[in-house]
């Protein structure tokens, strides 16, 4: 029985064009529980234990009937893409010369700064703390490969 809905649902989800990392969004949009793509992939392979076979094939199951229901079909294609644009990464950020040199001279004074020293830094150069943050991480690993 495992190994027929293993089949039909890889069938299936081919056919109404959903990857296996789709349907692991959208598991965990739905009901609370996302997975991987991996895990799908494995289900469809059969090659998860018995047990955890048996505790996905009803999510799947549940996901495989609302994908078949045209009225949710959208629904769950609007979710999958909001997820997917919040996945996407920042983009680099790049940090004009005389701002490295400044972030250079602190760093020069004190290589691990606190909390409150990198927000006033980030203040003070006008840039976001997290830039700071990674920055300050970044030369300290620099600083060991030298």
């Amino acid at each position: 029985e495992l190994e027929q809905f293993a089949k039909d649902l890889k069938h299936k989800r081919i056919m109404l064009g959903f990857t296996q990392a789709d349907v692991g969004l959208a598991l965990g949009i739905l009901y609370g529980k996302m997975f991987s793509q991996t895990t799908i992939c494995r289900f469809e392979a059969l090659q998860l234990s018995f047990k955890n076979m048996c505790k996905l094939k009803p999510l799947l199951q549940r996901w495989l009937n609302e994908a078949e229901n045209t009225d949710n079909m959208q629904e769950l294609c609007n979710a999958e893409q909001v997820l997917a644009q919040a996945r996407k990464r920042k983009r680099r950020t790049s940090i004009e010369t005389n701002v490295k040199g400044t972030l250079e001279s602190f760093f020069r004074k004190c290589v691990k700064p606190s909390p409150q020293e990198i927000s006033q830094i980030a203040e003070d150069l006008n840039l976001d703390k997290d830039v700071v943050r990674v920055w300050f991480c970044n030369r300290r690993q620099k600083g060991k490969r030298l």
